[in-house]
Protein backbone atom coordinates (compact mmCIF):
# COMPACT_ATOMS: atom_id res chain seq x y z
CA UNK A 1 0.00 0.00 0.00
CA UNK A 2 2.73 2.63 1.25
CA UNK A 3 4.63 1.18 -1.90
CA UNK A 4 1.46 1.83 -4.44
CA UNK A 5 1.20 5.67 -2.90
CA UNK A 6 4.84 6.36 -3.62
CA UNK A 7 4.59 5.18 -6.82
CA UNK A 8 1.40 7.34 -7.59
CA UNK A 9 3.42 10.29 -6.25
CA UNK A 10 6.39 10.45 -8.15
CA UNK A 11 4.01 9.96 -11.23
CA UNK A 12 1.92 13.12 -10.58
CA UNK A 13 4.57 15.03 -9.52
CA UNK A 14 7.26 14.61 -12.67
CA UNK A 15 4.90 13.16 -14.86
CA UNK A 16 8.33 11.15 -16.19
CA UNK A 17 8.82 7.73 -17.52
CA UNK A 18 12.49 8.95 -16.77
CA UNK A 19 11.89 9.82 -13.29
CA UNK A 20 9.96 6.87 -12.63
CA UNK A 21 12.00 4.58 -14.19
CA UNK A 22 15.11 6.14 -11.63
CA UNK A 23 13.28 5.47 -8.92
CA UNK A 24 13.28 2.19 -9.41
CA UNK A 25 17.13 1.51 -10.53
CA UNK A 26 17.56 2.99 -7.34
CA UNK A 27 15.15 -0.21 -6.06
CA UNK A 28 16.71 -2.80 -7.94
CA UNK A 29 20.44 -1.54 -7.89
CA UNK A 30 21.37 -1.79 -4.30
CA UNK A 31 19.73 -4.95 -3.82
CA UNK A 32 21.98 -6.50 -7.52
CA UNK A 33 25.58 -5.03 -5.86
CA UNK A 34 24.56 -6.00 -2.21
CA UNK A 35 22.87 -9.65 -2.80
CA UNK A 36 26.12 -11.52 -3.95
CA UNK A 37 27.63 -10.46 -0.78
CA UNK A 38 24.20 -10.53 1.41
CA UNK A 39 23.99 -14.25 0.52
CA UNK A 40 27.05 -14.97 2.04
CA UNK A 41 26.60 -13.64 5.23
CA UNK A 42 23.41 -15.06 5.54
CA UNK A 43 24.40 -18.61 5.41
CA UNK A 44 26.83 -17.78 8.09
CA UNK A 45 24.17 -15.59 10.48
CA UNK A 46 20.90 -16.80 11.68
CA UNK A 47 18.51 -16.48 9.22
CA UNK A 48 15.71 -15.20 12.26
CA UNK A 49 17.81 -12.30 12.84
CA UNK A 50 19.22 -11.25 9.34
CA UNK A 51 15.18 -10.84 8.47
CA UNK A 52 14.66 -8.78 11.58
CA UNK A 53 17.42 -6.37 11.29
CA UNK A 54 16.21 -6.20 7.53
CA UNK A 55 12.80 -5.47 8.74
CA UNK A 56 13.94 -3.27 11.09
CA UNK A 57 16.39 -0.89 9.23
CA UNK A 58 13.73 -0.59 6.37
CA UNK A 59 11.55 0.94 8.85
CA UNK A 60 14.32 3.54 10.39
CA UNK A 61 14.63 4.38 6.17
CA UNK A 62 10.96 5.08 6.47
CA UNK A 63 11.53 7.03 9.34
CA UNK A 64 13.39 9.55 7.31
CA UNK A 65 10.83 9.82 4.69
CA UNK A 66 7.70 10.41 7.00
CA UNK A 67 10.10 12.96 8.48
CA UNK A 68 10.98 14.72 4.86
CA UNK A 69 6.82 14.35 3.94
CA UNK A 70 5.86 16.11 7.23
CA UNK A 71 7.93 18.71 7.13
CA UNK A 72 7.79 19.79 3.45
CA UNK A 73 11.29 19.33 2.51
CA UNK A 74 11.03 16.10 -0.45
CA UNK A 75 13.21 16.54 -3.18
CA UNK A 76 13.39 14.08 -5.60
CA UNK A 77 17.31 13.01 -4.56
CA UNK A 78 16.02 12.95 -0.95
CA UNK A 79 13.36 10.05 -2.18
CA UNK A 80 15.90 8.64 -4.27
CA UNK A 81 18.36 8.12 -1.43
CA UNK A 82 15.97 6.65 0.87
CA UNK A 83 14.72 3.84 -1.70
CA UNK A 84 18.61 2.90 -1.95
CA UNK A 85 18.76 2.13 1.32
CA UNK A 86 15.41 0.68 1.99
CA UNK A 87 16.48 -1.58 -1.14
CA UNK A 88 19.96 -2.81 0.40
CA UNK A 89 18.25 -4.02 3.48
CA UNK A 90 15.72 -5.81 1.45
CA UNK A 91 19.09 -7.51 -0.17
CA UNK A 92 19.48 -9.57 3.06
CA UNK A 93 15.99 -10.08 3.99
CA UNK A 94 15.46 -12.27 0.60
CA UNK A 95 17.92 -14.72 0.49
CA UNK A 96 17.47 -15.50 4.45
CA UNK A 97 13.78 -15.45 3.94
CA UNK A 98 13.67 -18.27 0.74
CA UNK A 99 16.78 -20.39 2.80
CA UNK A 100 14.25 -20.20 5.82
CA UNK A 101 11.34 -21.67 4.27
CA UNK A 102 13.12 -24.65 2.77
CA UNK A 103 14.33 -25.17 6.99
CA UNK A 104 10.66 -25.23 7.34
CA UNK A 105 8.82 -26.74 5.15
CA UNK A 106 9.36 -30.93 3.98
CA UNK A 107 10.43 -31.42 0.30
CA UNK A 108 7.35 -32.75 -0.93
CA UNK A 109 5.46 -29.28 -0.26
CA UNK A 110 8.04 -26.58 -1.60
CA UNK A 111 6.01 -25.83 -4.27
CA UNK A 112 2.52 -26.12 -3.19
CA UNK A 113 4.00 -23.84 -0.03
CA UNK A 114 5.55 -21.36 -2.41
CA UNK A 115 2.35 -20.67 -4.09
CA UNK A 116 0.39 -20.33 -1.14
CA UNK A 117 3.24 -17.57 -0.32
CA UNK A 118 2.43 -16.26 -3.89
CA UNK A 119 -1.96 -16.62 -2.88
CA UNK A 120 -1.08 -14.24 0.46
CA UNK A 121 0.70 -12.06 -1.38
CA UNK A 122 -1.76 -11.81 -4.26
CA UNK A 123 -4.64 -11.11 -1.57
CA UNK A 124 -2.64 -8.38 -0.32
CA UNK A 125 -2.23 -7.06 -3.89
CA UNK A 126 -5.53 -7.13 -3.91
CA UNK A 127 -6.63 -4.93 -1.01
CA UNK A 128 -3.95 -2.33 -0.64
CA UNK A 129 -4.47 -0.87 -4.39
CA UNK A 130 -8.23 0.30 -3.61
CA UNK A 131 -6.78 1.60 -0.04
CA UNK A 132 -4.34 3.67 -0.76
CA UNK A 133 -5.88 5.31 -3.38
CA UNK A 134 -8.81 6.49 -1.06
CA UNK A 135 -5.87 7.34 1.76
CA UNK A 136 -3.94 9.23 -0.77
CA UNK A 137 -6.86 11.61 -1.75
CA UNK A 138 -8.07 12.06 1.95
CA UNK A 139 -4.59 11.51 4.27
CA UNK A 140 -1.04 13.46 3.86
CA UNK A 141 1.12 10.95 1.99
CA UNK A 142 3.33 11.26 5.26
CA UNK A 143 1.02 9.97 7.76
CA UNK A 144 0.68 7.03 4.90
CA UNK A 145 3.72 6.06 5.12
CA UNK A 146 3.39 5.73 9.08
CA UNK A 147 1.61 2.69 8.31
CA UNK A 148 4.82 1.12 7.11
CA UNK A 149 6.08 1.38 10.50
CA UNK A 150 3.81 0.04 12.11
CA UNK A 151 3.46 -3.13 9.51
CA UNK A 152 7.47 -3.63 9.76
CA UNK A 153 7.37 -3.77 13.69
CA UNK A 154 4.62 -6.49 13.05
CA UNK A 155 6.53 -8.29 10.88
CA UNK A 156 9.43 -8.74 13.47
CA UNK A 157 7.06 -9.90 16.24
CA UNK A 158 6.55 -13.61 14.65
CA UNK A 159 10.57 -14.08 14.13
CA UNK A 160 11.13 -13.54 17.27
CA UNK A 161 9.17 -16.83 18.51
CA UNK A 162 9.58 -19.29 15.90
CA UNK A 163 13.27 -21.05 15.83
CA UNK A 164 14.49 -21.86 12.01
CA UNK A 165 17.01 -24.65 12.53
CA UNK A 166 20.14 -23.96 10.45
CA UNK A 167 21.80 -26.32 7.67
CA UNK A 168 24.97 -27.91 8.53
CA UNK A 169 27.51 -26.18 7.02
CA UNK A 170 31.43 -27.85 6.12
CA UNK A 171 34.74 -26.00 6.05
CA UNK A 172 32.55 -22.84 7.26
CA UNK A 173 35.55 -21.84 9.06
CA UNK A 174 38.50 -20.20 7.21
CA UNK A 175 35.93 -19.44 3.97
CA UNK A 176 36.31 -16.53 2.91
CA UNK A 177 32.90 -14.13 2.17
CA UNK A 178 34.37 -14.16 -2.01
CA UNK A 179 34.88 -17.76 -1.50
CA UNK A 180 31.55 -18.15 -0.98
CA UNK A 181 30.53 -15.97 -3.41
CA UNK A 182 32.54 -18.20 -6.00
CA UNK A 183 31.33 -21.05 -4.40
CA UNK A 184 28.12 -20.35 -5.02
CA UNK A 185 28.22 -18.94 -8.89
CA UNK A 186 30.40 -22.15 -9.40
CA UNK A 187 27.56 -23.96 -8.13
CA UNK A 188 24.91 -22.33 -10.70
CA UNK A 189 27.64 -22.51 -13.83
CA UNK A 190 28.21 -26.08 -13.45
CA UNK A 191 24.50 -26.89 -13.68
CA UNK A 192 24.16 -26.19 -17.83
CA UNK A 193 20.03 -26.00 -17.11
CA UNK A 194 20.28 -23.53 -15.08
CA UNK A 195 22.95 -21.55 -16.25
CA UNK A 196 20.75 -20.95 -19.73
CA UNK A 197 17.21 -20.79 -17.58
CA UNK A 198 19.06 -17.78 -15.60
CA UNK A 199 20.57 -16.18 -18.89
CA UNK A 200 16.83 -16.36 -20.12
CA UNK A 201 15.48 -14.10 -16.95
CA UNK A 202 18.13 -11.64 -17.41
CA UNK A 203 16.72 -11.14 -21.15
CA UNK A 204 13.48 -11.30 -19.79
CA UNK A 205 13.92 -8.35 -17.32
CA UNK A 206 15.96 -6.35 -19.50
CA UNK A 207 12.61 -5.85 -20.88
CA UNK A 208 9.86 -6.61 -18.33
CA UNK A 209 11.15 -3.92 -15.50
CA UNK A 210 10.67 -1.25 -17.57
CA UNK A 211 7.39 -2.18 -18.87
CA UNK A 212 6.08 -3.11 -15.05
CA UNK A 213 7.82 0.04 -13.67
CA UNK A 214 6.21 2.27 -15.67
CA UNK A 215 2.43 0.94 -16.06
CA UNK A 216 1.35 3.90 -14.01
CA UNK A 217 1.99 6.11 -16.85
CA UNK A 218 0.34 3.59 -19.16
CA UNK A 219 -2.91 4.59 -17.02
CA UNK A 220 -2.47 8.14 -16.44
CA UNK A 221 -0.82 8.68 -20.39
CA UNK A 222 -2.81 6.31 -22.59
CA UNK A 223 -5.97 5.43 -20.82
CA UNK A 224 -6.85 8.51 -19.38
CA UNK A 225 -7.34 7.18 -16.28
CA UNK A 226 -6.87 8.12 -12.41
CA UNK A 227 -5.98 6.87 -8.73
CA UNK A 228 -8.63 4.46 -8.62
CA UNK A 229 -7.98 3.13 -12.51
CA UNK A 230 -4.16 2.52 -11.51
CA UNK A 231 -5.56 0.80 -8.21
CA UNK A 232 -7.87 -1.31 -10.32
CA UNK A 233 -5.42 -2.14 -12.54
CA UNK A 234 -3.23 -3.53 -9.54
CA UNK A 235 -5.99 -5.06 -7.96
CA UNK A 236 -6.84 -7.38 -10.62
CA UNK A 237 -3.19 -8.64 -11.00
CA UNK A 238 -3.65 -9.24 -7.75
CA UNK A 239 -6.50 -10.99 -8.26
CA UNK A 240 -4.90 -13.21 -10.69
CA UNK A 241 -1.96 -13.97 -8.39
CA UNK A 242 -4.42 -14.98 -5.68
CA UNK A 243 -6.46 -17.59 -7.84
CA UNK A 244 -3.26 -18.94 -9.50
CA UNK A 245 -1.74 -19.76 -6.29
CA UNK A 246 -4.02 -21.17 -4.86
CA UNK A 247 -5.16 -24.08 -8.30
CA UNK A 248 -0.91 -23.86 -8.08
CA UNK A 249 -1.21 -25.13 -4.75
CA UNK A 250 -3.59 -27.78 -5.17
CA UNK A 251 -2.35 -28.93 -8.56
CA UNK A 252 1.46 -28.82 -7.98
CA UNK A 253 2.33 -28.31 -11.37
CA UNK A 254 3.22 -30.51 -14.28
CA UNK A 255 5.71 -33.60 -13.45
CA UNK A 256 8.63 -31.93 -15.35
CA UNK A 257 8.22 -28.29 -13.34
CA UNK A 258 10.18 -26.20 -16.13
CA UNK A 259 7.21 -26.83 -18.36
CA UNK A 260 5.08 -25.02 -16.08
CA UNK A 261 7.09 -22.36 -15.87
CA UNK A 262 8.22 -21.83 -19.41
CA UNK A 263 3.98 -22.44 -20.07
CA UNK A 264 3.48 -19.80 -17.87
CA UNK A 265 6.28 -17.57 -19.56
CA UNK A 266 4.98 -18.27 -23.10
CA UNK A 267 1.12 -17.35 -22.37
CA UNK A 268 2.46 -14.22 -19.93
CA UNK A 269 4.59 -12.85 -23.01
CA UNK A 270 0.96 -13.16 -24.84
CA UNK A 271 -0.80 -11.23 -22.24
CA UNK A 272 2.26 -8.75 -22.21
CA UNK A 273 2.02 -8.14 -25.95
CA UNK A 274 -1.95 -7.75 -25.84
CA UNK A 275 -1.38 -5.45 -23.25
CA UNK A 276 0.57 -2.64 -26.00
CA UNK A 277 -1.65 -3.06 -28.58
CA UNK A 278 -4.80 -2.42 -26.42
CA UNK A 279 -6.71 1.22 -27.77
CA UNK A 280 -6.79 4.08 -25.47
CA UNK A 281 -10.47 3.73 -25.13
CA UNK A 282 -11.09 0.12 -24.00
CA UNK A 283 -9.56 0.25 -20.50
CA UNK A 284 -12.23 -2.44 -19.35
CA UNK A 285 -10.01 -4.73 -21.67
CA UNK A 286 -7.15 -3.74 -20.04
CA UNK A 287 -8.38 -5.14 -16.85
CA UNK A 288 -9.32 -8.41 -18.05
CA UNK A 289 -5.84 -8.79 -20.04
CA UNK A 290 -4.36 -7.83 -16.64
CA UNK A 291 -5.78 -10.33 -14.79
CA UNK A 292 -5.02 -12.94 -17.43
CA UNK A 293 -0.91 -12.06 -16.71
CA UNK A 294 -1.16 -11.41 -13.01
CA UNK A 295 -2.45 -15.68 -13.04
CA UNK A 296 0.88 -16.40 -14.72
CA UNK A 297 3.57 -14.80 -12.91
CA UNK A 298 2.81 -16.59 -9.64
CA UNK A 299 3.40 -20.02 -11.45
CA UNK A 300 6.44 -19.71 -13.42
CA UNK A 301 7.91 -18.22 -10.02
CA UNK A 302 6.75 -20.88 -7.62
CA UNK A 303 7.08 -23.45 -9.95
CA UNK A 304 11.46 -22.49 -10.37
CA UNK A 305 11.29 -21.74 -6.93
CA UNK A 306 9.70 -25.17 -6.26
CA UNK A 307 12.25 -27.02 -8.43
CA UNK A 308 15.17 -25.22 -6.79
CA UNK A 309 14.39 -25.90 -3.11
CA UNK A 310 13.95 -29.56 -4.07
CA UNK A 311 17.85 -29.84 -5.56
CA UNK A 312 19.99 -26.84 -4.03
CA UNK A 313 21.14 -28.06 -0.44
CA UNK A 314 20.72 -26.15 1.88
CA UNK A 315 23.46 -25.43 3.46
CA UNK A 316 24.02 -23.55 0.31
CA UNK A 317 20.44 -22.02 -0.75
CA UNK A 318 21.13 -18.58 1.15
CA UNK A 319 24.06 -18.31 -1.11
CA UNK A 320 22.77 -19.85 -4.41
CA UNK A 321 19.18 -18.04 -4.49
CA UNK A 322 20.59 -14.92 -3.72
CA UNK A 323 23.16 -15.38 -6.48
CA UNK A 324 20.84 -16.03 -8.48
CA UNK A 325 18.26 -13.21 -7.34
CA UNK A 326 21.10 -10.75 -8.10
CA UNK A 327 22.10 -11.83 -11.30
CA UNK A 328 18.57 -12.34 -12.83
CA UNK A 329 18.05 -8.79 -12.30
CA UNK A 330 21.13 -7.39 -12.82
CA UNK A 331 20.16 -6.23 -16.64
CA UNK A 332 17.25 -4.24 -15.00
CA UNK A 333 18.80 -1.27 -14.68
CA UNK A 334 20.24 -1.05 -18.00
CA UNK A 335 15.99 -1.69 -19.13
CA UNK A 336 15.10 1.34 -17.17
CA UNK A 337 18.10 3.83 -17.92
CA UNK A 338 16.85 2.60 -21.74
CA UNK A 339 13.23 2.41 -20.84
CA UNK A 340 12.58 5.55 -19.06
CA UNK A 341 13.58 8.03 -22.20
CA UNK A 342 12.44 5.78 -24.81
CA UNK A 343 8.78 6.05 -23.44
CA UNK A 344 8.91 9.83 -22.58
CA UNK A 345 9.56 9.82 -26.88
CA UNK A 346 7.34 7.34 -28.01
CA UNK A 347 5.18 6.16 -25.05
CA UNK A 348 5.29 3.23 -22.50
CA UNK A 349 3.28 0.51 -24.57
CA UNK A 350 6.18 -0.02 -26.52
CA UNK A 351 7.99 -1.85 -23.96
CA UNK A 352 5.17 -4.15 -23.39
CA UNK A 353 4.77 -5.01 -26.94
CA UNK A 354 8.97 -5.86 -27.18
CA UNK A 355 9.10 -7.96 -23.70
CA UNK A 356 5.69 -9.54 -24.45
CA UNK A 357 7.06 -11.05 -28.17
CA UNK A 358 10.30 -11.72 -26.63
CA UNK A 359 8.76 -13.84 -23.50
CA UNK A 360 6.55 -15.92 -25.88
CA UNK A 361 8.91 -16.66 -28.44
CA UNK A 362 11.55 -17.46 -25.66
CA UNK A 363 9.63 -19.81 -23.75
CA UNK A 364 8.84 -22.29 -26.51
CA UNK A 365 12.25 -22.13 -27.56
CA UNK A 366 13.86 -22.53 -24.05
CA UNK A 367 12.31 -25.82 -24.20
CA UNK A 368 13.55 -27.01 -27.34
CA UNK A 369 16.73 -27.08 -26.02
CA UNK A 370 17.75 -30.35 -23.84
CA UNK A 371 19.91 -28.86 -21.30
CA UNK A 372 16.51 -26.55 -20.01
CA UNK A 373 13.84 -29.22 -20.72
CA UNK A 374 15.55 -32.03 -18.60
CA UNK A 375 17.34 -29.44 -16.43
CA UNK A 376 15.33 -31.37 -13.23
CA UNK A 377 17.35 -34.84 -14.36
CA UNK A 378 20.54 -33.14 -14.98
CA UNK A 379 20.67 -32.38 -11.24
CA UNK A 380 19.20 -35.85 -10.24
CA UNK A 381 22.23 -37.10 -12.18
CA UNK A 382 24.67 -35.32 -10.34
CA UNK A 383 23.30 -36.52 -6.92
CA UNK A 384 22.33 -32.98 -5.83
CA UNK A 385 19.40 -34.80 -4.57
CA UNK A 386 21.57 -37.23 -2.15
CA UNK A 387 24.03 -34.84 -0.64
CA UNK A 388 20.52 -32.91 0.68
CA UNK A 389 20.22 -33.63 4.38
Amino acid sequence: MVQLTIIWWITLTYESASTLALADIMGFLPQIVLTPIAEAYVDRWDRCKVMIASDGFVAATTVVLVLLFLKDVVESWRILAVLAFGSASRSFHWPAAQAATTMLVPERQLTGVQELNQSIFGLSSITSPPVASVLYAFVEIGWILCMDIATALMAMIPLLIVTIPSPTRKAVKGMSIYGDMREAFQYIMGWMGLSLVLVLFMLANLLLVPAFSLQPLLVVDHFGGDAIDFASVEALAGIGTLVSGIILGIWGGTKRKIITVMGAMTLAGVGMTVIGLIPSDVFLMLLGVVFFVGTMFPVLNGAINGMLRSFIPPGMQGRVFAMLGSLAMAMSPVGLAIGGPLADAYGVQIWFIISGVFMGVAGIVALLVAAVLHIEDEMARNGAVDIKP
